[in-house]
């Protein structure tokens, strides 16, 4: 029997190497080759309905630079040059400005959120830092962890984003840059934030406000200037609150004097101007 197995499998093996060599023969020598009407050629899968293709959907962006609040679960950071140091043995970014650089506005309610303080709920490092080796944050919190952070006023961060959608944001530690000091008009944007000689500039509680009004309430410029300096600057300290209200009732930009850091987009001190000065 196992001889008579033996024999049938190279009879089969005989009449198949005779219908190859037969098939070749058929097909002039160069031609390419015919593919068996019962194996179809190779297709590209079909990329299943809502999936974009291989390398279509777009790669997140990223911007570096000091964000500010911007509403509720909302960010605005314009974009600025990052380079990262090693100063004292610790990571930081040095920011620079970038002419022309636009503003972006992204809602950060489904971030990732990264510290570079050791816990999330701390105001300061508190003399400790949790790094990763690209200098960035490393302890992980949450969105309204970040909420609390940009109550504070303007933080340095990592933004990736995609659309209008902050995807991931990595806080890092970087060097404020010099405050200016300059006359010019100022014109409210809304509650927190200003244009001043053409520049956008966020405040915070910690705005100082110094008036020539004998009351915080007061107009602009209204009533004697019982509180100007003999140069014609306010004396008299008054609230953020009082800025936003005074700035609201205008209706035409105002002569200040100001004090604001142009690379963290802080207005931070603010004098109102009476006469000439």
């Amino acid at each position: 029997m196992r001889l008579l197995a033996l024999t049938a499998s190279a009879c089969l093996c005989a009449a198949l190497s005779a219908t190859g060599a037969a098939s070749a023969a058929a097909v002039p020598a160069g031609a390419p080759g015919t593919v068996p009407a019962t194996v179809p050629a190779a297709v590209p899968a079909a990329v299943p309905a809502g999936l974009p293709a291989a390398g279509a959907s777009a790669a997140a962006k990223v911007a570096y630079g000091f964000a500010w609040s911007d509403g509720k679960g909302v960010l605005r950071v314009t974009p600025a040059k990052a380079t990262l140091v090693k100063e004292h043995g610790i990571l930081r970014y040095k920011l620079k400005a970038v002419a022309g650089a636009k503003e972006v506005r992204l809602d950060y309610t489904k971030s990732a959120y990264s510290r570079v303080t050791v816990a999330c709920d701390l105001v300061e490092t508190e003399g400790r830092v949790a790094l990763d080796a690209k200098g960035l944050g490393r302890t992980k919190c949450t969105p309204a962890d970040l909420a609390f952070t940009l109550q504070r006023g303007p933080a340095p961060f990592k933004v990736e984003y995609s659309g209008a959608k902050a995807v991931k944001v990595s806080e890092f530690l970087t060097d404020w840059g010099n405050p200016r000091s300059a006359f010019g008009t100022i014109r409210r944007v809304n509650d927190t934030t200003v244009s001043f000689k053409g520049i956008k500039l966020g405040y915070t509680h910690a705005i100082g406000f110094y008036r020539v009004t004998a009351k915080c309430s007061s107009g602009w410029l209204t009533g004697k200037p019982v509180n100007a300096s003999r140069d014609g600057l306010g004396q008299k300290p008054c609230t953020a609150a009082d800025f936003t209200k005074v700035l609201k009732a205008q209706k035409h930009p105002v002569l200040v004097k100001a004090d604001y850091n142009p690379l963290s987009g802080e207005l931070i001190e603010v004098w109102e101007v009476y006469g000439d000065a």
